[in-house]
């Protein structure tokens, strides 16, 4: 707040853009990507880290590409129309989420990626060392339960069974400091590795495929980043500036196994510097169906009613991109912005 207060709400004082994993929820953030990088941003002049796991990592290599609103729509179009038999196959989703990731970001889009001198993309993926690392459904089962109930007692345990892996734009420092000390390791991304990344870091166990082996870094099976990056409890680095984090929740969870983990919050140091940008409670119930989208809407809505409810949030959310672009421009968002309602002081 300090810092807000001193220099005002302007892109110059953001040195990062965090970007969650959570699926089709991340709809509800769309009227915010399509003014976000494609004007707010637009005129900065010194780098941003795009940082993002899972559905967070498809939006940052849109936002990182030189028509950010082209390629964040031909995402939202993608993904919201997207359909499968009644039964899907770990092997026909992955099929899909190929077919997405190109149209999402071509063979000139990764150019464009790679040379982006002020916008770097980070993408977060899991590398899997338990059970999870085999394709086997009962393997992957077996790995995920381990791995909640060591995570149930300290998040630190994860580091038994995953390690971080952040696939980074070349010619970027980009550094996290983890309250857990989970292992992490770091790569460059390349021509040969970025749809790797990308379908790696979305890669849910049981429900797609993981990725085997992946350019540029060691021979693994990767998986979903948001298993250890959920909603992100980290301190990013080396510049100082603050992280902008558009999230479709007011609260974050740190990683995928602490969803029903109630005491399980992000850090204080991890969210000083941190300014969120959360849908109201009043703008979710005035959506179709009085929530935001989630994966169950595959399996609760036919393909008909749920691609023209998704394509429905889609539209509405343009309000919030309208709302945000009015109250930065005049000032008025200083007034709003609260203390974050979410604080931890200790691991467990």
């Amino acid at each position: 707040m300090n810092t807000i207060k001193q220099q005002g709400f302007h892109p110059e004082i953001f040195s990062y853009f965090l970007g969650a994993s959570g699926g089709p929820k991340w709809f509800s953030l769309a009227g915010l990507d399509r003014v976000l990088f494609p004007e707010w941003f637009k005129n900065v002049d010194h780098q941003i880290h795009v940082i993002g796991s899972s559905a967070g990592a498809f939006r940052a290599i849109c936002a990182v590409q030189n028509d950010p609103l082209s390629a964040i729509n031909r995402l939202a179009t993608s993904y919201s129309t997207t359909t499968y038999s009644d039964k899907p196959t770990p092997a026909e989703i992955t099929r899909k989420a190929e077919a997405l990731v190109e149209e999402m970001v071509n063979s000139e889009g990764k150019k464009e990626v790679l040379a982006n001198k002020r916008f770097k993309a980070h993408i977060f993926v899991a590398k899997c060392l338990g059970a999870t690392r085999r394709e086997h459904k009962f393997s992957q089962l077996s790995g995920l339960a381990m791995s909640a109930a060591a995570n149930a007692i300290t998040r630190k345990n994860l580091g038994r069974y995953y390690t971080r892996c952040i696939f980074s734009s070349p010619n970027t420092e980009f550094s996290v400091k983890d309250p857990y000390q989970l292992p992490t390791e770091h790569y460059e991304l390349n021509n040969e590795n970025i749809h790797n990344a990308l379908l790696a870091s979305g890669a849910i166990p049981v429900v797609l495929e993981g990725i085997r082996d992946i350019a540029g870094a060691p021979q693994a099976m990767y998986r979903d980043g948001g298993i250890v990056d959920y909603h992100f409890d980290l301190e990013f680095g080396p510049e100082k500036g603050l992280v902008l984090y558009p999230h479709f929740y007011p609260k974050p969870i740190p990683g995928w196994f602490d969803k029903g983990l109630k005491r399980r919050v992000a850090h204080q140091n991890s969210y000083d510097n941190v300014v969120m940008l959360v849908p109201s409670a009043e703008f979710v119930a005035s959506l179709p169906y009085g929530k935001i989208p989630d994966r169950k809407d595959f399996e609760q809505l036919d393909a008909t009613t749920r691609i023209k409810y998704w394509q429905t949030v889609l539209q509405e959310t343009d309000r919030l991109g309208e709302y945000f672009m009015k109250i930065a421009s005049d000032g008025s968002i200083v007034d709003k912005i609260k203390p974050l309602p979410f604080v931890q002081r200790q691991n467990v």
